[in-house]
């Protein structure tokens, strides 16, 4: 029996052979890209194929690509890259199927402590070999690293103010930490710039209830596949976006939590 190829592997492929395409040739054609990909792939099997034909007109559904080249060739084979195909391919290296542009991007954002750097970087190995239960789990410690560094830096300016931290910051359950760092910083959003506050009413609450969500349910399954490959792509995704809000908020607390 032949196996079958991931369909998210399917599209990647896709993507990166209409990429380089895009950039070689001033058109594409569609039996050029089909071949080439397929011979990444190494597909074997009609089903296989049929896949491939599949993601492939869901780049023409989705708005990515377009039948035609110019109005003396405007039908296929002939096909261009829309303007929505091109922003998609533009952000193609941050994606975690490829870790190294993934990793590059993380790192543009601010520096990042060497325990969240381990667990981002096993999750791309772990990713990338399919163990998506184990990669739901590391990129959860990893926010997790993140928020407990928000809540040391909150709780070093509250010292140093001689304030008395809610003992909820200092609870072993990353839960309660959430909770008491949300509460406190609450009070003081009337004060923060209007796209952090913004932040903490919207991106905040929605980022990190996906990723933990996710998380727990890997962590604690109630059948044999407890999480989709989805929701931990999703989460490797914002992963970026949190981390850059999370690190404006330990900026703020520093320089204006008074």
């Amino acid at each position: 029996m032949e196996e079958e190829i991931r369909g998210e592997r399917i599209r990647r492929v896709l993507l990166e052979v209409v990429a380089e395409m895009a950039q070689r040739y001033p058109t594409l054609q569609q039996i050029t890209v089909l071949e080439e990909a397929s011979q990444r792939l190494k597909l074997t099997g009609l089903e296989n194929e049929q896949a491939l034909l599949t993601y492939w007109f869901d780049l023409f559904r989705s708005g990515h690509l377009s039948w035609g080249y110019n109005l003396s060739n405007p039908n296929p084979p002939f096909c261009h890259l829309t303007e929505q195909g091109r922003k998609t391919l533009e952000n193609l290296s941050r994606d975690p199927a490829n870790p190294d542009g993934y990793l590059s991007h993380l790192s543009k954002i601010s520096d990042i402590n060497r325990i969240t750097d381990s667990y981002v970087r096993e999750a791309m190995k772990t990713y990338n070999s399919n163990c998506i239960k184990a990669t739901a789990v590391l990129v959860g410690i990893a926010l997790e690293t993140i928020l407990l560094e928000l809540r040391d830096v909150l709780l070093e300016k509250m010292k140093s103010l001689s304030k008395v931290p809610p003992k909820e910051l200092s609870d072993w359950r990353i839960k309660c930490v959430i909770n008491a760092l949300n509460k406190e910083l609450e009070k003081y959003k009337a004060k923060m710039p209007p796209k952090l506050a913004e932040g903490l009413d919207a991106l905040w609450p929605a980022f990190v209830y996906q990723i933990r969500t996710t998380r727990n349910d890997a962590g604690h399954p109630k059948s044999i596949e407890p999480v989709a490959t989805e929701s931990v792509h999703a989460g490797l995704l914002i992963f970026p976006e949190l981390f850059m809000f999370v690190t404006n908020l330990k900026s703020w607390v520093v320089s204006n939590y008074s």
